[in-house]
């Protein structure tokens, strides 16, 4: 018999988030809770980062446009926050029923700290003592997303649209899970909206620059601020379905080697051209996004600035509002609300033939396009 001792292999740690979708009814709660049991109970730590329940965000942001046109963004945080921590504590009491040992943290009592913004925050750092002091005692932690806590101030914030995957993002990064999955109503990554295309094909890999750029122009699987932090920190991705956990899903890794030239085609259904009256000013995207915020409302996307003129995108609400301001006041104008945009996200950065063809495409359909952008991996 050998006396050498046999050194305690680390179990597998995952981060798990869920979309709202997922989680949009108590019989849908019951079954995530059974898909985590049984990865638990298989060995694995599970860490779960949750969204507000189904169509909850949009319904809170309602309610509170029915009691104040511009609320006050701190009492909007302190609003938002409750569809998160609803579906925290049904899906950890669901787990406590199925005989796990589970344990429900609001983003401030997870650690996870941002800068002083309301209603658009960026994590700056996590310090998740509490999350590591549960997993030492075996348990499935839920964690509520898209929020945390200013040291600053002490107070809630949120963190924008999609800010649940930041938050999953941000949490594997801290406690350097083997892999940070997201999973939704949807089985993969696809080359196009599988709701509007139907016959869009499934991406089985991507590397973090091409999903960047095809969640940047308009790819709804993940925000944008996510998949930046996931290359930045080498965080290991996969985006699958929550309800199969057969799916193959979609990798996404610096690793990823696709083999299309044409990746994926996404869209905005609604872009507003805007307009800056002193093009001397370097830094006018930052002026326009504290000038909304200012407004009480979210800031948007800026897809695409050229000297005096930029494009912006975001939530239907978030543009209705934006329409609304006065800008005379203001060195901002408004030109235009009646745009889209059309994207073709490349392996690498499309050639001539490719932006050729794209340009028959539109013309066969008798689209003219105001603005031809190309990028690393876009047009």
């Amino acid at each position: 018999m050998s006396n050498t001792p046999v050194e305690n292999s680390k179990p597998r740690l995952i981060v798990q988030k869920y979309g709202g979708a997922t989680l949009a009814t108590p019989e849908q709660i019951k079954q995530v809770a059974k898909r985590i049991h049984q990865l638990h109970q298989a060995g694995t730590q599970v860490v779960v980062v949750v969204s507000a329940m189904g169509q909850t965000t949009n319904q809170l942001i309602e309610l509170a446009r029915q009691v104040s046109p511009n609320p006050h963004l701190r009492e909007l945080d302190m609003l938002l926050t409750v569809g998160e921590r609803m579906s925290m504590s049904l899906l950890s009491m669901a787990l406590n029923d199925l005989g796990s040992s589970a344990i429900s943290f609001t983003g401030s009592q997870a650690g996870i700290l941002t800068d002083e913004s309301h209603v658009n925050a960026s994590i700056i750092d996590v310090k998740a003592f509490r999350v590591e002091a549960a997993l030492k005692e075996n348990k499935i932690v839920i964690l509520a997303g898209f929020q945390g806590v200013s040291p600053v101030t002490k107070e809630i914030t949120t963190l924008g649209r999609g800010g649940s995957d930041t938050s999953a993002v941000a949490m594997a990064d801290y406690l350097k899970a083997d892999q940070c999955e997201i999973l939704k109503d949807v089985d993969s990554i696809y080359s196009a909206d599988p709701k509007i295309v139907k016959d869009a094909k499934p991406l089985p890999e991507l590397n973090y620059s091409q999903l960047i750029e095809m969640t940047k122009w308009g790819a709804k699987v993940l925000h944008s601020k996510s998949v930046e932090m996931a290359h930045l920190k080498n965080v290991k991705l996969f985006v699958g379905s929550a309800a199969d956990i057969k799916s193959i899903g979609t990798t996404i890794s610096a690793q990823a080697d696709t083999k299309s030239d044409g990746l994926s085609v996404n869209s905005y259904s609604t872009v507003f051209k805007m307009q800056y009256s002193d093009i001397t000013n370097s830094i006018y995207k930052d002026e326009f996004c504290s000038y909304i915020i200012a407004h009480q409302i979210a800031a948007p996307d800026i897809l695409f600035a050229d000297k005096d003129i930029f494009y912006i995108a975001g939530p239907k609400e978030n543009l209705d509002l934006i329409q609304k301001i006065d800008f005379k006041i203001s060195n901002f104008k408004l030109l235009r609300t009646d745009l889209c945009s059309v994207s073709l996200t490349c392996k690498e950065k499309p050639s001539e033939q490719i932006v050729k063809l794209a340009h028959t495409k539109l013309s066969e359909k008798t689209i003219q396009p105001e603005r031809q952008v190309i990028t690393a991996n876009n047009i």
